[in-house]
């Protein structure tokens, strides 16, 4: 099959060609002349090959092992048998006998072994291409667009291919067979084909490199980006912040006369890039990512994440954007949800809820508007918080004496033991299951609504998803007043009632949470510092390059 001066350099060529470990062709081949030997001898033998790694030379054995009394298969020899040829072989032992070597073997067993030889040094070149860019997740690799397959391009990138699919295109960017493009890669998965390597054109942190690597400052660390938002081939928003206060962020990644970003621009299409300075302040970051429109108030709910925020008239239209685009570019990239309104919809809505309260105090406390209006001004929102005051901070109101307060309140606890009695009579004549009706997270208000819904059972609770709860229109807690409750923890809380998942099993994936969020974050880190390492040689080969050339 093979000559004996031949192997080493067989082994060598392979290596070399395949850009793999020598030793994995050598334990190619072996499989390889393993697999002839038993083609030749047959498979109910334990035949092993070795390959001297110095001459070349080509060992196959046989080995049996030593039982006590007569042999039942071809694995097996008799220790009586076995002790004839070597005196202190034991149970348990083996004997190694050697067979002719592989150049008596025949045509079909030659090119079983050269199969064998093929799949295995591609199956070590698919390993080696796998380990070596599954660390290369979160770095950016320039390739060529080989072909392209039902709108998706699949990318030479030298020792492997990639994969740009689709929706990871920037819109409207024409790349044909040939072009050199830049690509994000965002995921790779082992397959018997090879690597599976994912890339993109349209990923946030495509843009984030492109940074590091035309702003030395951002790849020093002194100017940090703290967050992009990307709409692929149109506009996008980056945030950043200076470590050293004597370095203006937003100067040092336009660059003079803008051409540090707009490097960037010409890389991703003419997509435009807004820098903006990010603050811990996130009112002040969400005024500053709306730029270029100027706002007048801004109203924070930090524990929903939503911020409200007023501008004048004719700044409306410029604060939204085209298709709504500034406005939604702010949010992803402050991660908080915008409600913008103008200053007459913040008016005709305050002065709606005003009316609206006002009616309310009215009907319930069968009181004038003047003290309605009184209450209202003082902050007063609801029937309970009058109910729950202190006395004393009712006859701090102006016009409010003692008895006018005591009153007050009186018929504020009315009011409220009144509509807790039709609560409970409402659950009673909904049959709403105890469990449901006692279950610690709800209060009777939100109780009736689920009940008149159709929800009236702890199951029903613990079938739902949040969305069906907190969905604009549909959701059936889509206009409660829901401060300080937490409906995903509720859900929880009543499939953990319910038995269908236990504590240990919510702590397990709440650590696998955990998990995952810092072995991502690690993954970030280690693609920057390699990431980093390949800037920093190639500027060194650079400044080399500079000293090289003759003076």
């Amino acid at each position: 099959m093979f000559q004996r001066a031949d192997m080493l350099l067989i082994a060598d060529t392979v290596a070399r060609e395949k850009s793999i470990d020598k030793e994995k062709v050598f334990e190619a081949m072996e499989a390889a002349v393993q697999k002839a030997g038993c083609s030749k001898y047959g498979s109910e033998h334990d035949i092993r090959a070795m390959i001297d790694r110095s001459t070349g030379a080509i060992l196959l054995h046989r080995y049996r092992q030593v039982v006590a009394n007569d042999a039942e298969s071809p694995y097996e020899i008799s220790l009586k048998e076995a002790r004839a040829r070597e005196a202190s072989i034991n149970i348990g032992s083996y004997i190694k006998e050697e067979l002719p070597p592989p150049d008596d073997f025949g045509r079909i067993a030659t090119q079983i072994a050269k199969r064998v030889i093929v799949e295995q040094v591609r199956e070590a070149e698919r390993a080696q291409q796998y380990e070596k860019f599954k660390d290369r997740v979160g770095t950016a690799e320039s390739g060529i667009v080989k072909r392209i397959e039902y709108g998706n391009l699949i990318i030479d990138l030298g020792q492997a291919e990639g994969v740009i699919r689709r929706e990871h295109l920037i819109p409207r960017e024409h790349l044909k067979r040939g072009d050199r493009t830049l690509a994000y890669i965002y995921d790779v998965l082992r397959d018997n084909r090879g690597p599976q390597i994912f890339l993109s054109r349209t990923h946030p942190q495509l843009m984030v490199l492109l940074f590091r690597q035309e702003v030395p400052e951002v790849y020093d660390g002194v100017v940090e980006i703290r967050g992009c938002a990307r709409d692929p081939g149109s506009r996008a928003k980056v945030g950043v912040i200076s470590k050293d206060s004597s370095i203006d962020p937003v100067g040092a990644c336009v660059g003079m006369r803008g051409s540090r970003v707009q490097a960037v621009v010409s890389e991703l299409q003419g997509e435009k890039v807004d820098i903006i300075p990010f603050s811990e302040d996130i009112a002040t970051y969400v005024v500053n990512a709306l730029a270029p429109a100027e706002v007048t108030k801004v109203v924070l709910d930090e524990e929903n994440r939503k911020i409200e925020v007023i501008v004048e008239e004719d700044q409306l239209s410029q604060a939204i954007g085209r298709r709504g685009q500034n406005v939604r570019l702010a949010s992803q990239l402050t991660e908080y949800d915008i409600d913008l309104l103008s200053e007459s919809q913040d008016s005709e809505r305050r002065e709606q809820d005003f009316l609206n309260n006002r009616d309310m105090f009215v009907a319930s406390l069968d009181v004038d508007d003047v003290i309605a209006r009184l209450l209202i001004t003082e902050g007063f929102s609801t029937i309970d918080e009058v109910a729950d005051v202190a006395e004393g901070e009712l006859t701090e109101i102006e016009g409010f004496d003692e008895g006018l307060a005591k009153e007050l309140q009186n018929r504020a606890k009315v009011f409220v033991e009144k509509r807790i009695k039709e609560q409970k009579k409402k659950i009673k004549e909904l049959k709403v299951e105890q469990r449901l009706a006692d279950f610690p997270l709800l209060n009777l208000t939100l109780v009736v609504k689920l009940a008149e819904a159709g929800i009236i059972t702890l199951e029903d609770l613990a079938g739902l998803t949040p969305e069906e709860l907190l969905c604009e229109k549909e959701g059936v807690f889509h206009n409660e007043d829901l401060q300080g409750i937490d409906v995903g923890k509720i859900i929880i809380d009543a499939r953990l009632s319910m038995g269908w998942i236990t504590q240990d099993s919510l702590d397990e994936s709440e650590k696998q949470k955990q998990e995952a969020v810092v072995e991502q974050k690690a993954k970030e880190t280690s693609s920057k510092i390699k990431q980093d390492s390949k800037l920093t040689k190639e500027l060194q080969n650079g400044e080399r390059s500079e000293t090289d050339q003759p003076q």
